[in-house]
């Protein structure tokens, strides 16, 4: 596996381990992680991150997606 730079989400708390983090690798694959279990990594395309996130910020799965804290 490459050696990914890892981004937390602006939403995290300062230090906390519970927030997720995001990566890109060489060939541009977004993966995408939960800091409290950093060694589960999920791949992904840059298609469905944007549909993800889009998806979260239209609200599609229910309010408790974008709850924070």
């Amino acid at each position: 596996m490459f050696d990914l730079g890892w981004q937390k989400s602006s939403f995290s708390e300062g230090g906390a381990a519970n927030c997720v983090e995001v990566a890109t690798d060489p060939r541009t694959r977004p993966h995408l992680r939960e800091s409290a279990t950093p060694a589960t990594v999920i791949a992904t395309t840059p298609a469905a991150l944007h549909a993800l996130l889009g998806g979260i910020k239209r609200e599609a799965f229910g309010r408790a997606a974008r709850r924070v804290g």
